[in-house]
């Protein structure tokens, strides 16, 4: 696998760390996430840490935070989710982790509003992907026409924006280490990350047939165009339309029964289009609309909900879902293909604490040494595994 040998240390937290580090271990990381002590709160919540295995301390004491150093000095990438400043308390910001302690470490930080670095009082305050989006100008792009700005659920910032630009932060920072031997911090910032996966929309504005209207749902590729839309059809279900270019228009209007050399047809005639192409698709059900496009290249495919994507057959073919061991769920696997070196992923999911005993020898502590801590309740281990599901 393309990351084998790399150490990565994940701090506990939910979303864009956890994302992050679950990329990593896909491609042969050996990523250990760092619980806080005795706590199985995380873990349970934590669906993102396949592949991981778990080591559980107690920060907030001397000993702990000597086991935390001990950890990185051997450690290739630390990631880290807090509010800034946190670490710094801690007595493990980059200033002793780096400086001190290990010259070669990545220090991804992974915060809402970035380090407070600027002393921008939003740097110190919580959010969420909602609020990201909202900041960075992106949420006021989204929703449908004469409606409120709506949120994607949380796959901008958290994920896109988020987890995987710190992915390829890291990597980016892992090659120029190579360079120069030299570690680095990364200052990741979700609302600025969500600016920077939408910059198309920034710099797009000036595209007369993109942007219609200032307003939101009245342009090309936001529900202002009758031939980038979904449509419901007769049993329930929606089919998705993206026939932008003129060919698949033409095959678009085909499979409709429409005529393509029709002027009444025309992609630029919006609004009666729109109610055109709403009345002909609820004419049939999502199936038969499936076996009248597939012999066209019209750009018109079903809508399928989270538990039908892995029956769809080109999804089989591509073996693009993996079957999870915990239950009747298929998750997507990881991508891109590698030629050389596949991905292989684990999909069991560690409990709190359950490498602890592990990873303590893994780094020179004796037996002695290590019973110590489980008593001092330094450290934490689990004997009984959760019942996680992915």
């Amino acid at each position: 696998m393309a990351l084998r040998g790399l150490k990565v240390l994940e701090l506990s937290g939910l979303a864009p760390g956890p994302f992050c580090g679950m990329l990593l271990s896909d491609f042969g990381a050996n990523v250990i996430r760092i619980d806080r002590s005795n706590d199985q709160n995380i873990a349970k919540l934590d669906r993102l840490s396949r592949g991981k295995r778990s080591i559980s301390i107690d920060l907030k004491v001397p000993s702990g935070i000597d086991i935390f150093r001990r950890l990185s000095k051997s450690a290739d990438v630390l990631i880290e989710p807090f509010r800034p400043g946190v670490m710094e308390k801690l007595g493990l910001g980059p200033t002793v982790l780096i400086h001190e302690d290990n010259k070669r470490l990545i220090y991804a930080r992974l915060s809402g509003y970035g380090q407070n670095d600027s002393n921008s009082k939003l740097s110190l305050k919580a959010g969420h992907d909602i609020n990201y989006l909202s900041i960075s100008g992106v949420l006021s792009m989204l929703g449908r026409k004469n409606s409120k700005p709506h949120a994607p659920l949380n796959v901008i910032a958290d994920f896109a924006g988020g987890g995987l630009l710190c992915a390829y932060a890291i990597m980016a920072a892992l090659y120029n280490r190579e360079q120069t031997g030299e570690g680095q911090i990364l200052d990741l910032s979700l609302a600025e990350g969500s600016a920077y996966v939408s910059s198309w929309l920034y710099t797009s504005r000036d595209i007369p047939f993109v942007w219609f209207s200032e307003k939101q749902g009245e342009n090309l590729l936001d529900g202002g165009a009758h031939f980038y839309d979904t449509y419901e059809t007769k049993d329930g279900k929606y089919m998705a339309v993206g026939s932008l270019e003129k060919d698949f228009y033409s095959d678009l209007l085909i499979g409709l029964g429409l005529n393509p050399k029709d002027e009444s047809n025309s992609q630029f005639n919006i609004n009666e289009m729109t109610m055109k192409f709403e009345k002909i698709f609820l004419e049939k059900t999502q199936q038969e609309w499936i076996e009248i496009f597939d012999k066209l290249d019209a750009c018109c495919t079903p809508v399928l909900n989270w538990t039908q994507a892995h029956e769809h057959e080109h999804n089989k073919k591509r073996k693009n879902f993996i079957s999870s061991p915990t239950n009747n769920t298929h998750v997507p696997k990881p991508v891109p293909n590698f030629s050389l070196t596949p991905s292989h992923i684990n999909l069991n999911l560690p409990y709190s604490g359950q490498h602890t005993v592990d990873i303590l020898a893994e780094i020179g502590y004796s037996s002695t040494e290590i019973e110590q801590f489980l008593e001092q309740h330094v450290v934490h281990k689990t004997e009984k595994k959760l019942k996680a599901k992915l």
